[in-house]
């Protein structure tokens, strides 16, 4: 059996040689660099015959009173029963308590080893058994830990290697796939945009070569870097805290082991850790909370996103503003706004595009139908899976699908958005119904978009995340399921007409297109319409309804262009027909890609590619910058694809747009915008009237006692409003560019 390599390490050494000599440049000391971590301004001083006096006489003791260095106003008295190594420096000590969320200690350094420490004025350190090589800023409360220790090679998270280590030792986050084929390195600033970028693009070494470059240039290799507790940050009851770098105004208490992080807090968010948590090798950003049993290993927190009641996070990174409570999480890209909030659902090997939601239950990606670890999950925004629901790699989901409580058993591949899949067991067949947000949960789908927005608490905005369900990414997919639905309804019909399932598919979206256009409903309702390719079993995938979903996705394609012309219009003060004509020019519907929650034109994100391997971006700051730079290209950009994408559903020729086009265009918005409002009503109103629901109320008042009243539902009178208000401004447009008054003539 081996043996623990227990050292024995003479007593004047305890405290000093922090840098071993072959890792201390020439001409340095060993407090080199935490020289330059402390930024305090405090004049430091020798301690007085008196102080050190005082200090014996409260039990105090120093291996050299002289390596003890205190600011003009340390007073002597208020430091008891604490042992001192190596070089201490610390600040003011006044006759003060400071009071905390009900903990209340008086001012000093009390019952604790420390060693070769910068403090900073008015700290308390109460019951810190082993206290080692931290600089703490201004009126810190460090009250009962065990231990706190920073070691010389300490990376505070951060993938990089020290001097004299080996490459082996360098921490990789595995991310989307379990068997590290997308694994990118941790560092402290890395956003959802960059760990997808480096994730995916894996045949390009060179471009991965220079990741790893820009991570490894914004740290220093060099050992002996100190930690760091931020001014007003409180930490109590704590057991191990082992190479941690934590902000101002941090709260932690109750912690079990916090190892190797980097814990950002400060004006930009508060960060607090709560009871029972263990967290390792991890980045945690502004205004994060991680409470109640928490475990994380090699893990990523971006700014205000939370870790509750046990959850597990490994080997994953964890995007704005999203939850994660009860469950287990391994190896997965999530993007921000993602919701997980109840016990034992699983994630496993995914790339979460933002904006999804998962239920109890959940079992989201298993090898067991693999021969390796090496499957992959791929969901787009809005991926919502009901309870009990179970996947199996590799899949992909289309935006905004939403699947029914079910097993799964075989690979899917939906590429129809807005879309509704369940199982129909009786007749063993796999069944979607697109367009089913539209159809029967409106107010959910628009109350989640504003929600979002809502919530999203970032101080640096460096991403411009996109929340709004019509955007280019969902629109693009629109498109494609347009062909895709006049395809297999067209099939369906000339396999039942001419017996012949060999049909030629321009022949199919023709004829598909024909029957949805003009509506011919009791044709389409005969038929059984069949999805080849999306299970990967040998059972039938039926789509459903697929004349209301052609319609609807029409009709949101047409509001979503037509909408940006308005506000094309209206940004610019166009007056007239033809000054609208001369304003833009029309380009071609361009593919789009999902960074990390910001959406970018596909030419954009490969000349982004492109400067960083030819070394014109040279840095994650410069990676930065750009992301910055197309978030204020956005809207613009946007409304190009909107105003493309209206040329292209209706095939419009701007030279001949005449004033009766454009006052159809815009009737068609209004009742668009009508019926979207109408629908947010509705779909919540039948909360209220349904039997079911109402049947645990006494009456009427008692449920909206519980629930609230329908008509004081503020998201609805805020839809109602902005009805009231849109109307108004179509007239005001409709006058502006003198409409009616030409449609007269």
């Amino acid at each position: 059996m081996p043996e623990n390599n227990i050292q024995k390490i003479p007593m004047p050494q305890l405290g000093y040689n922090f840098i071993p000599l072959q890792f201390l440049p020439k001409g340095k000391d060993e407090y080199y660099l935490r020289d330059t971590q402390n930024r305090s301004g405090i004049q430091y001083r020798r301690l007085t015959a008196y102080e050190i006096e005082a200090l014996v006489k409260n039990r105090n003791t120093s291996d050299d009173w002289n390596n003890i260095l205190v600011s003009d106003a340390f007073n002597p008295e208020l430091v008891k029963n604490c042992k001192f190594f190596g070089l201490v420096r610390i600040g003011k000590l006044e006759p003060v308590c400071l009071n905390f969320s009900d903990l209340t200690i008086p001012v000093g350094l009390y019952n604790s080893i420390i060693i070769s420490c910068d403090i900073g004025d008015n700290v308390v350190i109460d019951n810190v058994n082993y206290l080692s090589h931290f600089i703490i800023g201004n009126e810190c409360i460090l009250a009962n830990i065990n231990e706190m220790v920073t070691t010389n090679h300490a990376k505070f998270g951060n993938g990089i290697v020290k001097e004299g280590e080996d490459e082996a030792i360098r921490i990789w986050m595995e991310i989307c796939n379990e068997n590290g084929g997308r694994s990118v390195i941790p560092f402290n600033g890395m956003l959802p945009g960059d760990a997808y970028l480096w994730s995916k693009y894996r045949d390009d070494s060179i471009l991965l070569q220079q990741f790893k470059n820009f991570t490894e240039k914004q740290f220093n290799q060099k050992r002996g870097y100190y930690g760091k507790i931020g001014s007003r940050t409180v930490i109590k009851n704590c057991a191990i805290l082992k190479d941690v770098w934590i902000g101002e105004d941090a709260y932690i208490k109750g912690a079990n082991k916090l190892k190797n992080l980097t814990i950002n807090s400060g004006k930009e968010g508060q960060t607090q850790i709560g009871e029972g948590c263990e967290l390792v090798n991890g980045i945690i950003g502004y205004g994060c909370r991680i409470f109640y049993g928490v475990k994380a290993v090699r893990f990523i927190m971006a700014s205000h996103s939370q870790l509750k009641y046990g959850a597990r996070l490994i080997n994953s990174y964890l995007g704005n503003n999203a939850t994660i409570s009860c469950c287990e999480v391994l190896n997965s890209l999530i993007f921000p706004a993602h919701e997980q909030h109840h016990n034992n659902s699983f994630l496993c090997a995914a790339l979460l595009m933002g904006q999804s939601n998962i239920a109890a239950g959940a079992t989201i990606g298993s090898n067991h139908n693999s021969r390796g670890a090496d499957g992959e999950m791929v969901m787009g925004r809005g991926f919502w899976p009901g309870l009990c629901v179970s996947l199996k790699h590799n899949s992909k989901f289309a935006s905004y699908t939403i699947l029914a409580k079910g097993d799964y058993p075989a690979e899917l591949n939906i590429t129809l958005p807005f879309s509704l899949v369940s199982m129909d067991n009786e007749k063993n067949q796999l069944v979607i119904m697109p367009g089913y947000w539209f159809m029967y949960n409106m107010y959910a789908l628009a109350r989640n978009s504003w929600k979002y927005i809502d919530r999203d608490k970032r101080q640096e905005k460096i991403q411009y995340l996109e929340y709004d369900f019509l955007a280019p990414d969902t629109v693009n997919e629109m498109f494609q399921a347009l062909e895709t639905l006049a395809y297999i309804t067209g099939k369906a019909y000339l396999n039942k007409e001419a017996n012949n399932s060999q049909n030629d598919a321009t022949a199919c979206i023709a004829k598909g297109k024909c029957l949805l256009e003009q509506r011919d409903l009791d044709t389409i309702e005969q038929l059984e319409i069949v999805l080849p390719g999306v299970e990967n079993t040998k059972r039938k995938t039926v789509v459903i309804k697929v004349y209301q979903a052609y319609d609807l996705y029409k009709k949101m394609i047409a509001y979503y262009g037509a909408n940006h012309l308005l506000g094309w219009i209206t940004s610019n003060q166009i007056d007239s027909i033809a000054s609208l004509k001369k304003s833009f020019t029309i380009t071609k519907r361009n593919e789009w890609i999902n960074v990390g929650g910001q959406l970018m034109e596909n030419a954009t994100v490969e000349q982004l590619l492109t400067h960083i391997k030819k070394g014109i971006i040279k840095n994650w700051e410069d990676v930065h910058d750009f992301y910055q730079l197309q978030g204020q290209k956005y809207p613009f950009e946007k409304t190009m694809h909107a105003l493309a994408s209206l040329t292209e559903l209706y095939n419009i020729d701007w030279k001949k747009v005449d004033d009766s086009f454009l006052l159809q265009l815009f009737n068609e918005t209004l009742k668009t915008k009508t019926w979207i409002t109408e629908q947010i009503y509705l779909s919540r109103k039948k909360d209220y009237i349904n039997p079911y629901r109402k049947m645990v109320y006494g009456s009427d008042a008692e449920m909206e006692a519980v629930m609230g009243k329908l008509s004081d539902n503020t998201f609805i009178n805020q839809q109602n409003k902005e009805l009231k208000t849109f109307k108004k401004k179509l007239q005001q447009l409709t006058e502006q560019l003198h409409l009616s008054e030409n449609a007269k003539k």
